[in-house]
């Protein structure tokens, strides 16, 4: 594929992925949710110019480095996360303020990954920022999945980091 069609790609998959985020949707645990990250990874890693053949090393770093972003970036994604049970026992989730300030971070660490390796005069293919959004969507599907599950059926919302909403539950008097 051409870098046209991954940047298009990209957009697609990160403008679906979150819009989707900030409505209230049911998580459903049963599901393939590391199926669309592996398609990404393997549409990505096809590509044969995701290193820069004149500066391997240095482009691979960058690589590295941006890998790491989509991790941090996924496992922060996953942490900001609402999750809650239904009475019904259908588990539900809808990202909060602080899921915008981690997409915040990540998008400008990733912008600034760029302009560094503009800087050192290195080929950029969009098949690592591909792949980086694969890890991220992997790594926050996976921990959305353990919290999810690690919730059970109680009925209480599990804990977001940014979540300044109180459960809606009354107390017996």
């Amino acid at each position: 594929m051409s870098g046209l069609v991954n940047a298009l790609v990209i957009v697609a998959v990160v403008g679906t992925v979150i819009a989707r985020q900030f409505r209230a949707h049911t998580l459903d645990t049963d599901r393939r949710w590391w199926l669309l990250p592996l398609v990404l990874a393997v549409v990505a890693l096809r590509e044969p110019g995701i290193l820069d053949a004149h500066h391997r090393v240095e482009s691979a770093a960058l690589l590295a480095v941006e890998l790491l972003i989509g991790l941090a970036t996924g496992a922060g994604w996953g942490w900001t996360t609402r999750i809650w049970t239904a009475p019904d026992g259908v588990v539900w989730s809808r990202s909060t303020k602080a899921s915008v300030a981690v997409w915040g971070v990540g998008i400008a660490l990733r912008a600034g990954l760029f302009v560094l390796g503009s800087a050192l005069g290195l080929h950029q293919d969009s098949s690592a920022l591909l792949l980086g959004l694969a890890g991220t969507l992997l790594v926050r599907g996976g921990v959305l999945t353990w919290r999810a599950r690690s919730s059970g059926a109680a009925g209480r919302p599990a804990p977001a980091y940014g979540d300044d909403k109180r459960s809606a539950w009354k107390e017996r008097v």
